[in-house]
């Protein structure tokens, strides 16, 4: 990967930072968006170290709200003119309703709509790499959704849970893959979507309730290590044996299926209009080729 562009979002910390090293380490320049100034300065010194790669950058995001997110989009495209792997790696988990600035629940802002605005706002820079690759980071928690109430984004109807949501975000993950993927068909760039595992990161123990993060802690010694939750995003981003796979959920470096209702197309493009809706902007299809 000697000289190709990453960029991946949530690089400061857990899987997006073991992913950072690694591929640094590989010889990529890597850009790792944060929310935080203090925690992406450190993060970069440590992924410096570790694969003694000078190059590596950071740009501040919050993918909750859309105005970061176009900020950091503009920032990225002037730093990097071609983005050879772009790693929606960030998330949150969040046990209580919260709204975007934007109004949007809070899992689905972050965890959806922003990645969504954010490849779309990146697609020129992706398209000028060539044969880019995309990688969404997803999760096994995808399959107790079955289906998208659009009329009720927000839960104001139906009563939140934080696990359903989440579980709803990952399920878009999916869909938003499936769609881009087959938007990009033969134009050389590949979208595919993540089960990293059962990691031991802290992302249920930051925002969640106390009984959510209790249970996290108790789970988090029998979890997989950050390193070996990077390695399928790894793999993806650097292997010359996925070249051309595309549309596909990758489970340990492997495709699986993903749950029968994240792989119809109807439901795919309806969610992609949503999210334009949402975002307040078009993304043709005519951009994609």
């Amino acid at each position: 990967m000697n000289g190709k562009q990453v960029v991946i979002t949530g690089g400061n910390a857990g899987i997006g930072k073991a992913t950072a090293i690694a591929l640094a380490k590989k010889g990529a320049n890597v850009i790792i968006t944060s929310r935080s100034e203090s925690k992406a300065k450190a993060a970069v010194d440590e992924i410096k170290a570790a694969s003694k790669n000078e190059n590596i950058d950071f740009v501040l995001i919050n993918l909750v709200d859309q105005e970061s997110v176009r900020k950091a989009a503009e920032e990225i495209k002037s730093k990097c003119p071609k983005i050879d792997v772009l790693i929606n790696n960030a998330g949150c988990y969040l046990s209580d309703l919260e709204l975007s600035p934007q109004g949007i629940e809070g899992q689905f802002a972050t965890n959806h709509i922003g990645h969504f605005l954010l490849t779309n706002l990146l697609l020129e820079n992706i398209k000028a790499a060539g044969n880019a690759r995309i990688i969404n980071l997803a999760s096994i928690a995808h399959k107790s959704t079955r289906a998208l109430n659009f009329d009720d984004l927000n839960y104001e109807k139906e009563e939140y849970g934080g696990w359903k949501s989440y579980s709803r975000s990952k399920f878009c993950n999916i869909l938003f893959t499936k769609e881009l993927a087959r938007r990009l068909e033969g134009t050389g760039i590949t979208a595919n979507a993540v089960h990293p595992g059962g990691v031991r990161t802290e992302i249920a123990e930051k925002d969640a309730n106390w009984y959510t993060k209790l249970g996290w802690i108790v789970m988090k010694p029998f979890m997989i290590t950050v390193e070996d939750g990077a390695k399928t995003s790894i793999h993806l981003a650097s292997s010359a044996d996925v070249e051309g796979e595309t549309g596909g959920y990758w489970v340990r470096s492997k495709k699986e299926w993903s749950n029968r209702p994240s792989q119809d197309p109807e439901l795919a493009k309806a969610l992609w209009k949503k999210s334009e809706e949402l975002v307040g902007q078009e993304f043709p299809e005519s951009k994609f080729q």
